[in-house]
């Protein structure tokens, strides 16, 4: 079932004072999807990449995203007018009326006439769950990440890792290797434990307070060898954006289809791409991750929160699946250790343990602007290295937000995506 909505109407109901109603919050998307908007150089590129996977299937892909005929070009005015009813009938109607009432009638109506199991009554018993945040103190900071079943336990186990790791400059052998073996170490927790919480047996939150297991899972990660990799990849797609306003309140916030297009089943009445989130269930019997009644798949969404000791607050995240954690570690352990600007810890280059989207290679991935020798040293640790062009997508599309003890907000984008720092 898909949690956007009722997200967004929670993170509403949260907020201590609704100064902007959903009508207002989504104005601007209803102009932008009635009116059109210029087609991203990415966002051509996706669509020529899965054209010949999607353009055939039922449903309006075609008659939405390639009208022409073909898939559209980079500044094409691309425009979604049964998305822009959709959200019309959510403004006026209320957020809720996409899981009860005549939205949600529409929308299941077009997924079964699709294939889809999803029923009427399965919007009707859709319920939000809003867990504590995980988090866990390092030096100088608490970090903050999602609960599963998502993968911010991952998140948060890099950093504490790292944080118990010699390393004295960015950039180094010793930055990179310690990180790398810091994924590894907490990716094996992640694909053994985490999935659906109510069917975990792992206690996430007791295992980052226990100063006593971090150390001993540090104390595996050897200074000049690298583990043996790979275990069983996972992968994700997804947009991360970051808002803190003038007093402080701070939002580091995820949405994915998943797939580029999510199941590529696009609703001819309500324009909506449907998910394909359940993609990440195992087809085992039993087990954390199974594919099971009213049961939650893992999954990689993993917005990031930090509060410093000095007062700083800081919002940052990424797209990239597995690579979500593994960026998160390189933007913190770059502005927050070694003290880099915060435009430059994004700016910078960045490496992907794992298989990145769309691919099968297993490597340590890193972009070629490092030093040269790095990639040398880190051959000789052990490590499968594999280099790819400089901002490169596969490294994800970051981006971060400083609030600073006197008021100063600080923003940075990644020169990677068509993202930008916005300020109103």
């Amino acid at each position: 079932m898909a949690g956007a909505v009722s997200g967004w109407a929670a993170a509403l109901e949260a907020s201590p004072r609704r100064l902007l109603s959903p009508s207002r919050l989504l104005r601007d998307a209803i102009q932008y999807a009635e009116h059109g908007v210029a087609l991203t150089r990415d966002g051509a590129q996706i669509a020529a990449n899965k054209s010949p996977e999607l353009k055939n299937l039922p449903g309006a892909y075609a008659s939405i995203f390639e009208r022409a005929g073909r898939p559209m070009v980079e500044g094409e005015r691309f425009r979604q007018p049964a998305l822009a009813a959709s959200l019309r009938r959510l403004a006026s109607e209320g957020l809720g009326t996409f899981y009860n009432g005549p939205l949600a009638t529409m929308i299941a109506s077009d997924l079964e006439a699709l294939g889809s199991p999803l029923t009427a009554a399965d919007f009707a018993d859709h319920l939000v769950d809003r867990p504590e945040p995980l988090s866990v103190e390092i030096s100088g900071a608490r970090l903050f990440n999602t609960a599963p079943p998502t993968q911010g336990l991952a998140s948060l186990l890099i950093l504490a890792l790292f944080d118990r790791i010699h390393a004295d400059k960015p950039e180094s052998f010793a930055h990179l290797h310690g990180l790398v073996e810091a994924t590894k170490q907490a990716f094996l927790v992640r694909d053994t434990h985490v999935g659906d919480p109510a069917w975990m047996k792992l206690n996430p939150q007791a295992l980052l307070d226990d100063s006593d297991a971090l150390d001993k899972m540090a104390a595996r990660i050897e200074s000049h060898r690298a583990l043996p990799w790979p275990q069983s990849p996972s992968a994700g797609d997804t947009t991360w954006f970051g808002v803190i306003d003038n007093e402080g309140r701070t939002v580091s916030a995820i949405q994915s289809t998943y797939f580029e297009f999510g199941s590529g089943l696009v609703l001819p009445r309500s324009g909506i791409v449907w998910q394909n989130r359940g993609s990440s269930f195992r087809l085992s019997r039993g087990g954390w991750n199974a594919l099971e009644p009213r049961r939650k798949p893992f999954h990689t969404l993993t917005p990031g929160l930090a509060r410093f000791q000095d007062g700083r607050v800081m919002t940052y995240g990424t797209m990239g699946g597995e690579g979500q954690p593994q960026t998160q570690g390189a933007i913190f352990s770059r502005y927050a250790r070694f003290g880099m600007p915060l435009q430059q810890a994004i700016t910078a280059p960045r490496w992907l343990l794992g298989r990145a989207w769309g691919d099968a290679s297993t490597s340590l991935k890193l972009e070629d602007r490092f030093d040269p020798g790095l990639y040398e040293a880190l051959r000789e640790a052990g490590h499968e290295v594999e280099l790819v062009g400089p901002f490169t997508s596969q490294m994800g599309h970051a981006g971060a937000i400083v609030r600073h003890p006197d008021g100063l907000l600080e923003g940075a984008c990644d020169p990677r995506s068509d993202g930008c720092v916005a300020a109103w």
